[in-house]
């Protein structure tokens, strides 16, 4: 087994479970100092809404040894030779290497941060989250560092989050951002409202500007970040640009990869062409239900049911992983985002038709105290009225509504049943129409009135 995070160390104990230590021997590598981690907690655990690094740990090294599982820490794969069944593996520290046997090979080896190709782009004080090493380092540095100016380069998920995260620790944050508005993975108009919200919180956004170089002092640490107009001071430098899948390793061993750098499985998780070579977490591409297309989404939940689905079927039992809808939920400070299925232009490059509507809806009945303002997108194919995508800013109580329009898209609901729906009503939790369906009848009488 290669990685240990998510996927990996999912379906080691899930395999051991169901064929039990006699019968199967798992050997696991992986190259950090940790396992079983929450990755998505690191922004948090910065920020100090998490106490401390271990809160983020599901279960230790030590643990998992005591399970039967010969772990193998700070111990990378630097070869996969796919015809002798075995794999190279090089002592981090030492140096030393060696070849391993296998029967079953099982790659999890997650998602790099992107990193540009910039003049001190690797100068101290410019930081990378991608794992619990790279959140210790980014503490450390805001310990030891006197000044009290961040730039966050990319307003995605991370960037978001980490910009947040920084707010709390009292610093002054500029988000230095590509696009015209944060949250590429919502459509324009609903980015603008992330926008305005972290604009509200203090955060100096500066959007359509790339990144031309990192400026260095003196003393060889980062001060500034250029772009082609302005340069912006900072103390510390966060990437949050995105990350691409790890298959370095996999593409040096000929395995078959997608157009987004991920490899490619079948439903059973397995690699396309190789029966004895699975793969899963954030290293794979994975089906679009909706738009039917092979897709790279790296999230947690996803990982944990792929290795979950790995063990099974190397454990003798059968299990499939039939694809996603692309939910996410994030939040900076009390504004809630959420989206699932597909935006505008995932509908246009899939070639649909199709009709949007945006509403305005609260999280309760609007005479509840706690009532908030809540923006719903919606997107269904025109004529037929299936339901194609869904998009939420809001605050408490809006995030997690996305849920009703994920389960939706997996059943391919129309618009006109979901706003039939029976969801649960009283004024503490939902307007009468809650406002998922508010936008459904919306984009049914669209879709009717659509030529």
């Amino acid at each position: 087994m290669r990685g240990g995070a998510g996927g990996g160390w999912r379906g080691g104990p899930q395999a051991r479970r169901l064929k039990g230590p006699e019968e199967l021997e798992i050997v696991a590598f992986e190259r950090g100092h940790f396992t079983s981690y929450s990755a998505c907690g690191i922004p948090y655990w910065v920020g100090g809404d998490v106490a401390g690094r271990d809160e983020l740990i599901a279960r230790t090294p030590e643990e998992h040894r005591a399970r039967g599982i010969d772990l193998r820490l700070r111990t990378e794969v630097t070869d996969i030779d796919t015809a002798g069944r075995r794999v190279r593996a090089r002592d981090v520290d030492s140096g030393a290497e060696w070849w391993t046997s296998y029967d079953h090979l099982v790659i999890a080896t997650g998602a790099r941060p992107v990193r540009p190709d910039l003049p001190g782009a690797d100068a101290p004080g410019v930081h990378g989250v991608q794992t619990l090493d790279d959140g210790q380092a980014l503490l450390d540095t805001l310990t030891r560092t006197p000044g009290r100016r961040a730039v966050v380069v990319g307003a995605g998920y991370i960037g978001v989050e980490m910009a947040e995260a920084l707010i709390h620790r009292g610093y002054e944050v500029t988000v230095v951002n590509r696009g015209g508005a944060p949250m590429s993975t919502l459509d324009a108009d609903m980015g603008r409202l992330v926008r305005e919200a972290m604009s509200g919180m203090g955060i100096t956004m500066v959007d359509d500007a790339e990144v031309t170089k990192v400026l260095t002092g003196d003393d060889g640490r980062v001060r500034a970040v250029a772009t082609q107009d302005a340069e912006y001071p900072a103390d510390v430098v966060v990437l949050g640009i995105g990350v691409r899948p790890e298959t370095a390793l996999a593409r040096a061993a000929e395995l078959p990869l997608g157009d987004h750098g991920g490899l490619l499985t079948d439903l059973a998780m397995r690699v396309r062409g190789h029966e004895d070579i699975w793969a899963g977490g954030d290293c794979v591409e994975v089906l679009d239900l909706i738009s039917g297309r092979e897709r790279h989404i790296p999230l947690g939940t996803h990982a944990n049911k792929h290795g979950q689905v790995i063990g099974t079927n190397i454990g003798g039992g059968y299990a499939t992983f039939p694809g996603v809808v692309g939910t996410a939920v994030s939040k900076v400070c009390d504004l809630e985002i959420a989206r699932t299925g597909l935006r505008e232009k995932d509908a246009r490059r899939a070639g649909l038709q199709y009709v949007t509507v945006t509403v305005e809806s609260t999280s309760r009945a609007g005479y509840y105290p706690g009532a908030s303002p809540m923006t719903v997108k919606m997107l269904a194919e025109r004529r037929t009225g299936r339901l194609l995508g869904v998009q939420i800013v809001g605050r408490e109580g809006a995030g997690k509504r996305v849920d009703i329009a994920a389960v939706a898209l997996t059943a391919g609901l129309t618009v006109e049943q979901v706003a039939h729906l029976d969801l649960g009503y009283a004024p503490p939790f939902s307007p009468v129409w809650d406002p998922v369906q508010v936008a459904a009848r919306k984009a049914a009488a669209a879709v009717r009135e659509a030529p």
